[in-house]
């Protein structure tokens, strides 16, 4: 006789469990949630033949011992689920478990017997032998009360009294309690939940050069000029201040305007070519300031509930201190010189890249964390990175859970325009939330197909898209001949499809748009390579169009989420229509932007009132909280026309039904 592998107690185990959800490459990366959110978890969980199953969830934080559980519901086709609420920042673990439930099983068949009016006398005796058989694992305050049930199933009293007894939901209540698991299947994983503050779900960044922040034409602008610009910021509705890197530039190979290979006198170079004599990464360029105007700057932002982010830029220019000291974290050519950053045909003379298959790279690992750890202990809890994809993805993981263990609520943005699979793996290992391709979607097609992939799983569950209209180094073509319009466009898809987004201002609300040359993406004149002074103030600004699109953002919970968002047929391909709801179905918004910036454009929409629960048999008025005006509706389809140079989009408030004497739907 062949030998069974298998233990005593698993091999009684007879209940199988599947497709646990949810779940990131089978239970390799984490799902993403934030504070309070509910986790729905589903299996599917069967067994042979056809005895009762039951099932419970367990869950627990990461530095909890002991389990919290919830009873598993059943659903359909085997499917069950049960929830439980993230109640904290960091990891926390679930994972199911189930067996058969003798005692539900016999009840079941029991009653069924009674109904078919058949003789229950030994069906009785076995239900008190499994009632006394599972005594000894109940606790012994409640165990008389089972006793006397037991006692009612073997005799002693009428036949009637005998199955009421049985069938008592007091009984099967107290057997669901104190359950018998000693066969039980618990699912071979406890399986990761990521959880962050709200802020990583739902964030509008505002971005400016801190050097360009002075209002005296020319000059270098201060930490204390910033300062100055966050009542501008706060007004907008921003609540993510980012800054392109603070640090000390290199003079060697320093670039001019334009990208210039040779900086001429007085050119100040890109932020991006970090290091010189007076510092690296843990330091503050001096014409910025001190570290003392940079905390008070970080206390003065947060009085207007603004998290300040910075850039982490992991490379260096040829002057910085790591390359004295460290000459073995680059790579060098064979003529000896240490191989600066490409992406051919660019060249990037004036920043060196770190070598991360280096002989050395646990002290380049360490002292790359310790720049991250300096920043959190200033205050700093979130960071925007630069070019993650062209470092080490191995380090990000271990780098952002290190930081996390130490300072959990922190954020971590990555700027990585690249290939779908390695932006999807950078958000797997921890970067908190992604830039994305929306730049260049601009199609309804193109912008349907994209974000119907974001908003659902797999990539909803561990993806958070930031969406960009432009950034310092992209002034997408769309932008460049689109004019006013295509920017106020641009900015409501950005805030109403995602969830976080964000600007590079002021270039943004005053519209500029004219590329280095043509067929550039690059700015003329662009502030990575020179100081601008920027009319903050303009009457050409769209800042105002903007706060109101940031308010509305701010007002309505619908926005403030994803996984909700779907597409609307409207009958024309320049009008793209979408709505999104709360979680609880009671709130929602319908959008329709005009997607052609020059021409009024007009269709029809077509909406699912009954799922929105609208009495479609009625008319209602649908208010446009963009432009302040009101629609009077009837049905699921109805007309509409917007001119861009009025205003490129309707955002429409819709709440459940609410009749009005009138007889009229609102939707306030």
């Amino acid at each position: 006789m062949s030998h069974i592998a298998v233990g005593h107690a698993t091999g009684r185990s007879r209940v199988l469990i599947e497709d646990v959800t949810p779940q990131v490459d089978q239970g390799r990366f984490a799902p993403k949630r934030v504070v309070g959110d509910t986790v729905n978890v589903q299996s599917r969980i069967f067994a042979d033949g056809h005895d009762v199953v039951t099932g419970r969830l367990l869950f627990r934080h990461h530095t909890e011992s002991t389990w919290r559980t919830s009873d598993l519901h059943s659903l359909t086709n085997d499917k069950w689920q049960a929830s439980f609420v993230v109640d904290r920042l960091g990891c926390h673990f679930f994972t199911v478990e189930a067996w058969i439930d003798r005692f539900a099983t016999w009840q079941r068949d029991f009653q069924k017997r009674v109904k078919a009016g058949q003789d229950v006398a030994i069906d009785l005796l076995v239900g008190a032998q499994i009632i006394r058989e599972h005594l000894p694992q109940v606790p012994e305050l409640a165990r008389s009360a089972l006793e006397l049930f037991a006692s009612s199933l073997e005799g002693g009293v009428e036949r009637s009294s005998q199955i009421e007894a049985a069938l008592s939901p007091v009984l099967a209540e107290q057997m669901h309690q104190y359950t018998d698991r000693r066969h039980v299947t618990r699912f071979e994983q406890e399986l990761p939940v990521e959880v962050d503050r709200p802020l990583a779900r739902f964030s509008t960044w505002y971005e400016f050069f801190p050097r360009s922040s002075s209002s005296v034409p020319g000059q270098h602008g201060t930490l204390a000029d910033c300062e100055r610009k966050l009542p501008y910021v706060a007004d907008m509705g921003f609540d993510v201040l980012y800054f392109p890197p603070i640090h000390p530039i290199g003079r060697s190979y320093r670039k001019g305007r334009n990208n210039a290979v040779e900086a001429q006198p007085g050119d100040v170079g890109s932020p991006w070519a970090i290091g010189a004599t007076e510092g690296g990464h843990k330091a503050i360029h001096p014409d910025l300031g001190t570290i003392e105007d940079f905390r008070r700057l970080m206390t003065k932002a947060k009085s207007f509930g603004i998290d300040l982010a910075l850039d982490i830029a992991f490379q260096c220019a040829p002057d910085h201190p790591y390359v004295a000291c460290h000459p073995d974290w680059f790579r060098r050519r064979p003529d000896g010189s240490i191989q600066y950053a490409e992406n051919p045909p660019k060249k990037y003379q004036d920043i060196y890249p770190f070598d991360f298959e280096s002989d050395d790279w646990q002290n380049l690992w360490e002292e790359l964390k310790s720049v991250l750890l300096f920043w959190g202990g200033e205050g700093v809890r979130v960071f925007r990175v630069d070019n993650p994809h062209t470092k080490s993805l191995t380090f990000w993981e271990w780098a952002i859970a290190e930081v996390k263990s130490v300072y959990p609520e922190t954020i971590f943005l990555a700027e990585a325009f690249t290939r779908p699979a390695v932006m999807h793996r950078l958000a797997k290992l921890g970067f908190t939330q992604s830039y994305t391709y929306f730049t260049w979607r601009n199609t309804k097609q193109e912008l349907t197909e994209y974000f119907t992939e974001l908003a659902r799983p797999p990539v909803s569950d561990f993806m958070r898209p930031n969406l960009w209209p432009n950034t310092p180094d992209i002034l997408n073509e769309f932008l460049q001949f689109g004019g006013r319009a295509a920017f106020m466009m641009r900015y409501v898809l950005a805030a109403t499809l995602g969830a976080s987004c964000g600007i590079y201002g002021p270039a943004f609300e005053l519209c500029v748009a004219t590329p280095r040359e043509p067929g550039s993406e690059e700015y003329l004149d662009s502030e990575k390579y020179q100081i601008h002074t920027w009319d903050w103030q303009s009457p050409g600004s769209l800042r105002h169009f903007i706060a109101r699109v940031n308010a509305i953002r701010r007002e309505n919970a619908a926005l403030q989420d994803n996984v909700t968002l779907r597409f609307h047929p409207v009958d024309n391909d320049q009008l793209i229509g979408f709505s999104k709801w709360t979680a609880d179905g009671t709130d929602g918004v319908v959008v329709v932007v005009n997607l052609d910036p020059h021409h009024t454009q007009s269709g029809f929409i077509e909406l699912p009132l009954v799922e929105f629960g609208i009495d479609s048999t009625h008319s209602f008025q649908a208010h446009d909280l963009l432009g302040a005006g009101r629609y009077l509706w009837t049905g699921p389809r109805n007309f509409v026309e917007l001119n861009p140079q009025v205003s490129p989009a309707h955002i429409f408030r819709m709440r459940k039904q609410v009749r009005t004497e009138s007889q009229f739907e609102y939707f306030l």
